[in-house]
């Protein structure tokens, strides 16, 4: 995150904003599993398979299709020059949103859980350096370990601020989280169209970003 400067770290508060809105979508929408945290959906696993419920089947196909969407996304950003790399994934972010919304307003709940959990693993092929992911976008296990690291690193003399973009990132999945609940509980039919809208716009701001600049 530090590695960045304060626009794309801007943009990767946007994603992880994203990521919660959608992610409380697919939790609600789904009875309890999860679009983007895989961690989650790999304990559900775990359980159905020692309770032998339907649970472990549901866990394991989310979790192909988030595999699925870094897949695609990643086969996606190796066909367009480094400059357009995030644009690309972004805007492939988009498409699946609107699949998803496509699909709640027809009325079919199991295709548009699909189509949200591919959007969210091609989030996190935006972020990528030597590839490896930079900023996990959609999960925040490793950004508050990192957290915890730089305050650390703080209370022994280090950086007293280099904490912080970690704590906005888990904070802006936290917001969009409840935002993306509030949303639903007002207006369930309406919530995929909005996070379609948020991604269209996150493409806009990825395109000024990256405009001039290979990054």
């Amino acid at each position: 995150m530090i590695r960045y400067d304060s626009k794309f770290q801007r943009l990767a508060l946007g994603l992880a904003c994203l990521a919660g809105f959608v992610d409380a979508i697919g939790f609600i929408k789904s009875g309890g599993l999860f679009v983007s945290s895989m961690s989650g959906n790999s304990t559900r696993l775990a359980i159905g398979l020692v309770e032998v419920s339907r649970a472990s089947l549901s866990a394991a196909t989310l979790i192909s299709l988030f595999v699925l969407g870094v897949f695609l996304s990643s086969l996606m950003a190796a066909r367009v020059t480094i400059a357009h790399r995030k644009v690309t994934v972004m805007a492939g972010v988009a498409a699946s949103l609107l699949g998803a919304a496509i699909c709640q307003s027809a009325g079919w709940d199991i295709p548009t859980i699909g189509m949200l959990c591919l959007a969210m693993g091609a989030a996190n092929s935006i972020f990528r350096r030597d590839g490896e992911v930079s900023i996990g976008v959609t999960y925040m296990t490793g950004t508050l370990v990192k957290l915890g690291h730089r305050l650390a690193d703080a209370a022994l003399g280090g950086s007293r601020t280099a904490w912080a973009p970690y704590l906005l990132l888990w904070l802006a999945l936290v917001c969009g989280g409840i935002l993306g609940a509030a949303s639903y509980s007002t207006f369930p039919d309406a919530t995929v169209w909005i996070a379609f809208g948020f991604a269209s716009a996150l493409v806009l701001f990825t395109r000024m970003l990256t405009r001039d600049a290979a990054v």
